[in-house]
């Protein structure tokens, strides 16, 4: 066997490894693969005679991964990641002009997805798939190409575009207030806080903006802009909401401000995308497209 032959398994060995160490048993990576175990344990100890180092160790019935070759799953991981990435883009567009995009999900149905017609119009020749997500991923272990992202643009190993500031206003139902008066943004302590699972220090940083040095603040957590604002509707406590998302609520009547008004967010909405995908064409031409919509009274809500 050549040298380069040696450090080439098949692409079955190496689906087994990583299945093995995701899932944690060979069982399971047998059930995910559609094989028998016996057939997964064969490729397994066929990849490692390949090799030529100990990957295995036997506890019990169970086949444990050496850390060694834990790491090196993660980095096959990886590799198949993009593999799949890249097959995906041939099928999908075989001129290369496809863009995986993951998005904020009211981003998607407020702002962007209205807006596409537009981008398809000018840009016929670049697939544009879209996905959600909530937090910022691996971009080596998801297959994206780019990510709409809230927040700073401190995103390991990227590069970013600013898109533009966010405002929030601290917003009830009608009756939270009906039997408080409010005299100073402290005062909201005695109310119940919701907060947003993606931006864990948003009430903090609201209270220092008003003077007011609170520590930790307690309270219900929700996963993102819809549930917390239905959560707020129905009388569950004040939430920092941004202003266009509660713009229409508050104009029925739904909800109020709690107190104060629009406070700026310390974070920002980006463009976010692998330094590696830097010169990628679909990529480039999505980020032309976007600064032509992202004018300054544009509000990108999330």
């Amino acid at each position: 066997m050549s040298l380069s032959r040696r450090f080439l398994p098949s692409t079955s060995a190496l689906r087994a490894l990583e299945a093995l160490d995701r899932l944690g048993s060979a069982t399971a990576a047998a059930s995910e693969l559609d094989l028998t175990q016996s057939a997964v344990s064969r490729q397994l100890q066929s990849l490692e005679e390949q090799l030529g180092v100990p990957m295995f160790v036997r506890q019990g019935r169970r086949l444990v991964l050496t850390p060694e070759a834990s790491d090196y799953a993660g980095v096959v991981r990886g590799a198949l990641q993009k593999i799949t990435q890249a097959a995906l883009k041939l099928t999908m567009n075989p001129a290369g002009g496809g863009l995986n995009l993951a998005i904020l999900p009211t981003f998607g149905m407020r702002w962007l997805v209205p807006r596409l017609g537009d981008f398809a119009q000018n840009h016929p020749d670049v697939t544009l798939n879209l996905s959600t997500r909530l937090k910022p991923f691996n971009f080596s272990e998801d297959p994206f190409d780019a990510a709409i992202h809230f927040g700073g643009p401190d995103w390991p190993g990227t590069q970013s575009l600013r898109l533009r500031a966010e405002t929030v206003v601290a917003v009830c139902a009608p009756e939270v207030l009906e039997s408080r008066v409010l005299h100073y943004a402290s005062d909201l302590r005695a109310l119940p806080l919701l907060h947003i699972e993606t931006r864990p220090d948003a009430w903090e940083e609201w209270f220092a903006k008003h003077g007011v040095d609170t520590g930790h603040i307690t309270g219900t957590i929700y996963d993102q802009f819809t549930t917390i604002t239905q959560a707020a509707l129905h009388g569950l406590g004040v939430a920092l909401l941004p202003d266009y998302l509660a713009e229409q609520d508050l104009a029925a009547g739904r909800l109020v401000t709690a107190w104060g008004g629009p406070t700026p967010s310390d974070g920002a909405y980006h463009l976010v995308w692998p330094i590696e995908k830097s010169h990628d064409a679909a990529l480039l031409k999505f980020r032309e497209w976007l600064l032509g919509q992202t004018e300054e009274d544009d509000l990108l809500p999330r």
